[in-house]
């Protein structure tokens, strides 16, 4: 009954804190703004993240479970949230309070069907680490069991007591969250929230899973296999089961450990490059990927005898806990490859099309003005790193998002079912590379990656020629008659032009104008029934209620229509 109770003060406390800042951001983010109050709105933009960013973190510390990985998730994205955001939630990935050792001793003993004296020949009370769904804490194999295994000293992962029920309540809220905006249209049409809360569920359950997540390991391994930039830690299988992980102690440098780094002689910036290349073979090589690389779960291991060069670097990069992993389909890993060479290559046509082919961009969406957008970014911002970017100045951006806000918002983005992985595995091998190095360009990292790939398929090179020559004959070839028609149109007077900006713009402009009538409107019934409420009560009220459709118009009709 009490575990009952707890549960339900946990979901309702959830959703009362979503809905809080939800109802905040609709009144600061979209009603001032619409009745002509946007600077107000902007000027304590600053101060309400920080206070939003400080209230999660203080509620993910007490109620941990995956409130635990959505902060971790977001502190990490240096890239594209404010400083007011993730600086703020940065101390979720050490905050997270361990569990008593009594409660974790019981349920390791449980679990292995032996006492924790008899299973290991030493175990370490206290924790080396305490994560989200379960606590680390070093120890030391048998001799027969360190005989079979072939290494001594150990991590041992267990469970969070009770995690499994956490996780299914969490999971519920998220679900109640994502529900309340699954109703929002502009939100609905560009993102399936019900399929990809679903998706993060599976995944949070294999996370719990430590026969899954020891399986992962292996297969991880034996991807990078030959690879001495990456290493694994191997599992003793004897002492693992589905709530009891056991593997070899890799711990060793933190790879967001700037200091450190530089005192055991590593370049940082050297890390943040050499990351981002393995994570673009996990994603565009492999196909299987680390889809939770936060710097918790990545150290850099120095190498005493590596000479440094290629092949014998003189530090690798030591990737552990493996239970959030991702698998990339062939065809969508070819997509993303032709999407990395079109971003290279600074095409913007080409980025148009691997967009559609991903399926981020639904087929029916036309991408005439979409290209303009992307060429005129590449022009404007292309090869510019992180760093470069916030010197940039802000009207800039401004400007460009005045002159392409409304193209974008009006094409048909969605967010595929198996893409939630693929963006938060990208979205913190960024923000970590930038941490690394304030001024790593993202764009120096995916020019080698991309020529290898261009070499890599050198082979496909007379083929894609061969195509390209049949399509230009065909154009060749149908074009005398289709100029002929063109003519006969002219002629006719059947010559119809679409642009659909200005086609934007006026639609635009027409929403505007009915918005200022129905202004009028309202502020003519207001003033006429106040008049005439004093000698004509009862007219007088009915023209003031008449008002209020008149001003709801007026605020809302904007929205509505985008819905």
């Amino acid at each position: 009954m009490t575990d009952a109770r707890a549960s339900r003060a946990r979901y309702r406390r959830i959703l009362r804190f979503a809905l809080r800042y939800m109802v905040q951001a609709w009144w600061y983010e979209f009603l001032l703004p619409r009745i002509g109050l946007r600077s107000l709105a902007a000027r304590g933009r600053a101060a309400r993240l920080e206070t939003i960013a400080r209230r999660f973190h203080d509620l993910a510390v007490s109620l941990g479970g995956l409130m635990i990985k959505v902060g971790q998730f977001m502190s990490s994205r240096l890239d594209v949230l404010p400083p007011e955001i993730t600086k703020e939630l940065e101390g979720l990935q050490d905050e997270v309070p361990p569990v008593d050792f009594a409660a974790i001793r019981a349920l390791a003993e449980a679990e292995l069907g032996v006492t924790l004296e008899r299973a290991y020949a030493s175990f370490d009370p206290v924790p080396l680490a305490a994560a989200s769904l379960g606590q680390a804490h070093r120890a030391r194999l048998g001799a027969d069991d360190a005989a079979q295994a072939g290494f001594t000293d150990v991590v041992v992962k267990v469970q969070r007591p009770g995690i499994e029920e956490v996780v299914e309540v969490d999971l519920a809220a998220l679900r109640r969250v994502a529900g309340w905006l699954d109703r929002v249209r502009i939100v609905s049409e560009h993102v399936d929230l019900p399929v990809l809360i679903e998706e993060f569920a599976s995944t949070s359950r294999d996370e719990i899973d430590y026969l899954h997540e020891a399986a992962n390991a292996e297969r991880f391994a034996e991807s990078f296999a030959g690879d001495a930039r990456v290493t694994v830690p191997e599992v003793a299988w004897e002492r693992t089961t589905r709530r009891v992980l056991t593997l070899a102690d890799v711990t060793a440098v933190k790879v967001n450990d700037v200091a450190g780094l530089r005192e055991a002689g590593i370049d940082p910036s050297a890390v943040a490059s050499v990351f981002a290349s393995v994570m673009f073979d996990q994603l565009f090589a492999h196909g299987f990927f680390h889809a939770d690389p936060h710097p918790g779960n990545i150290f850099v291991t120095p190498r005493p005898g590596g000479s440094g060069g290629e092949g014998d670097p003189a530090w690798t990069l030591t990737f552990v806990d493996f239970g959030m992993m991702g698998e990339v389909p062939s065809h969508l890993r070819d997509s993303l490859r032709r999407l990395v060479i079109a971003v290279a290559s600074r095409n913007g046509r080409q980025l148009v099309e691997s967009i559609q082919e991903v399926g981020l961009l639904l087929p029916s969406a036309d991408t005439t003005e979409l290209e303009r957008a992307m060429t005129a970014l590449f022009a404007r911002f292309g090869g510019m790193g992180f760093a470069e970017l916030q010197k940039v100045d802000p009207r800039e951006f401004r400007d460009f998002a005045v002159e392409f806000g409304d193209l974008v918002r009006a094409l048909p983005f969605q967010l595929p079912e198996n893409f939630l992985l693929i963006i938060r595995a990208v979205s913190l091998t960024s923000g970590l590379c930038s941490s690394l190095d304030p001024a790593f360009n993202i764009w120096d990292a995916v020019e080698p990656y991309a020529a290898r790939l261009l070499r890599d398929e050198r082979g496909n090179a007379a083929q894609a020629i061969a195509k390209e020559a049949v399509s230009f004959a065909g154009v060749v070839a149908r074009l005398p008659g289709r100029l002929d028609e063109l003519v006969t149109r002219f002629e006719s007077g059947r010559v119809a032009v679409d642009s659909p900006r200005l086609d934007l713009r006026i639609r635009s402009l027409e929403q505007l104008a009915r918005r200022l009538i129905s202004a009028v409107l309202f502020a003519a019934l207001l003033i006429s029934g106040a008049v005439l409420r004093d000698d004509l009560p009862v007219l007088g009220t009915i023209l003031i209620v008449a008002s209020v459709p008149a001003v709801l118009h007026a605020l809302f009709a904007g929205f509505l229509t985008r819905r």
